[in-house]
């Protein structure tokens, strides 16, 4: 290892590293690497120097988990949580942050994603519960004893995880043989980009072009497919990120900064909308200025923080609370559902929007390290569906205007990539059942499929028709990236994805 005078440090040997190994300087004291091992060695045994990279790499990463990434070794560093959220941030980033373009992930890139996802999840395979089990004797007799087993939460969702990451990179390979469209570079002249450039803020973006005709009506399908499975995927990973943030604790630091009551939390106008005696979630959010990412993130975080006061006040937490308490709780209860209504629409109709002040606190104080692996990876897992989702919106988008010219003036909203129809129905099953199962939003259920089928086979123009003109209600929303907690965390901050 190399040694770094005035400060501790742990350093491995990057893949760039080793592929200049054997044109690279050679240490003067014995002629080995960083990894130990002397080039004739490496020429000798190849298989041994991979394997001895591994280890490094491997080293290199648990040491700075356990450093809580204070390499400077003097426990200043954040928990192991958090750790490891930014240790699966900083790769998710790294591998996907420029998926640009609907094409397959490199075989190295892949090789990579699954090599450290595998690392940093097997911290799972040791976090156990006791359950009891039936151990029978020698003499027949059967005793019941406690034995470990993985905990539920890990065991139910990170095997359904690994399946959406599957069917992500696998519907990202399944435009490998695709040559009915293709992209123009950002630096192109307009004259190449045609009636398809680029109208929102995201300019780094290459721009999608089809034939001069359009895509063929099979291609067409072939898209609206792979949208709508990634729609699901994308569903699926808002679920699972959603009930893991609903089981962590709220931090004391955020419910001493709320305020006295959900009137002052909301604000007299969008108290006294969600308090009416007829209350329509639809008619609501058209009444609410959208036309910025921060409005949007604002009405969140007032509606959020208001659903945690009427949550406290009904169960009668904070006995101490000088608050008032005016509100029958019935009426209480009526006006959180409704307001969790409000909450469920907006992350639904602007998936790409900021993490909220409340998530934003819950993760950053979350000590649970089952949880902290959960929510990253399922959050990671969002942000490159909806990615996925906002390339396959382009291409879409570019042939439609190709065929109606007269569309090509027109913004759309990046936001608003998924529909709406489903949500309807999500929203009524939840008040009927209950609550909603994973497979009602991964749609492994047979009503669901067929549903897919028919958007399938249907006119994908008139779908994207009514986006256009849904601008009109609603302004455009620009989002430059899929912003999240750690853009908060000054120091201890991780790259974000990037769309």
């Amino acid at each position: 290892m190399n040694e770094n005078s005035g400060r501790s440090n742990v350093k491995g040997l990057s893949a760039d590293d080793a592929a200049k190994l054997e044109g690279g300087p050679k240490s003067k004291a014995n002629n080995k690497d960083d990894a130990g091992i002397t080039l004739p060695e490496v020429k000798k045994n190849p298989g041994k120097f991979s394997f001895k990279l591994k280890m490094e790499q491997m080293k290199e990463r648990f040491a700075k988990l356990l450093l809580g990434e204070d390499m400077s070794g003097g426990g200043k560093g954040v928990s192991s949580a958090l750790a490891l959220s930014n240790a699966i941030t900083n790769l998710a980033a790294s591998v996907f942050g420029e998926q640009w373009r609907l094409e397959p992930m490199s075989e190295k890139r892949k090789a990579r994603w699954r090599k450290e996802i595998d690392w940093l999840l097997c911290v799972t395979d040791y976090i156990v519960e006791f359950v009891a089990s039936q151990q029978k004797n020698k003499d027949g007799s059967c005793m019941e004893i406690m034995v470990t087993r993985q905990r539920n939460d890990l065991h139910m969702n990170i095997p359904a995880l690994r399946k959406l990451d599957a069917m992500l990179i696998g519907c990202l390979d399944n435009f490998k043989e695709q040559n009915e469209f293709y992209y123009v570079s950002r630096d192109a002249p307009d004259s190449e980009k045609g009636n398809t450039k680029r109208k929102d803020d995201k300019w780094w973006l290459p721009t999608a072009k089809v034939p001069a005709n359009g895509l063929s009506e099979a291609s067409r399908k072939f898209l609206q497919y792979q949208k709508d499975c990634v729609n699901q995927v994308l569903k699926a990973a808002m679920a699972i990120n959603a009930n893991v943030l609903a089981e962590m604790e709220i931090p004391e630091n955020y419910i001493e900064s709320l305020p006295k009551n959900g009137r002052a939390s909301l604000g007299d106008s969008i108290y006294r909308s969600i308090t009416v005696e007829f209350f329509d979630p639809d008619q609501f959010l058209s009444t609410m200025d959208l036309s910025t990412e921060h409005k949007i993130l604002d009405l969140k975080n007032r509606i959020e923080a208001s659903i945690v006061i009427w949550k406290r006040k009904m169960n009668q937490k904070d006995g101490k609370s000088t608050w008032g308490s005016a509100v029958s709780l019935e009426k209480r209860e009526q006006f959180e559902e409704r307001a969790e209504t409000i909450l469920l629409i907006l992350k639904q109709r602007f998936p790409g929007i900021p993490q909220s002040s409340l998530d934003i606190s819950k993760i950053q104080y979350n000590r649970d390290i089952g949880h902290a692996i959960l929510e990253s990876y399922s959050r990671i897992l969002e942000s490159l569906a909806y990615t996925v989702l906002s390339r396959i919106e382009d291409v879409l988008y570019a042939d439609y205007v190709t065929r109606n010219p007269s569309y090509a003036g027109q913004k759309r909203n990046p936001l608003k990539e998924t529909p709406q129809e489903p949500l309807k129905d999500e929203l009524s099953r939840k008040s009927s059942e209950g609550s909603m199962t994973l497979l009602d939003f991964m749609g492994w259920n047979l009503e669901l499929n067929e549903g897919i089928k028919k958007e399938s086979s249907g006119n994908s123009d008139e779908m994207i028709k009514e986006e256009i003109k849904l601008t009109e209600k609603i302004a455009n929303i620009v989002t430059m990236k899929k912003s999240s907690y750690l853009d908060n965390l000054g120091g201890v901050k991780s790259p974000t994805a990037r769309h």
